[in-house]
């Protein structure tokens, strides 16, 4: 299923560095997430719902580029 909230992810697995860009434009890279983790966000119906609960606020993160604003 398309998501509302997640244009695309990616995940380094030799960094376990999992990297987000959001439909806002704004990315993400998510520190330290298990390939476990990665593989069942990955295969989630829902990538938003899946996010909220085991990604956000559960791992370090920065936000590496700034989407544009939207007019």
């Amino acid at each position: 299923m398309p998501s509302r909230v997640i244009r695309r992810f990616s995940y380094d697995e030799p960094q376990r560095r999992l990297r987000v860009t959001f439909v806002s434009g704004d990315i993400y890279e998510y520190d330290g997430v298990p390939p476990e983790v990665n593989a069942a966000f990955r295969e989630a119906f829902s990538k938003g719902r899946f996010f909220g609960p085991h990604i956000r606020d559960r791992y370090p993160c920065r936000r590496v580029e700034r989407g544009l604003p939207v007019d």
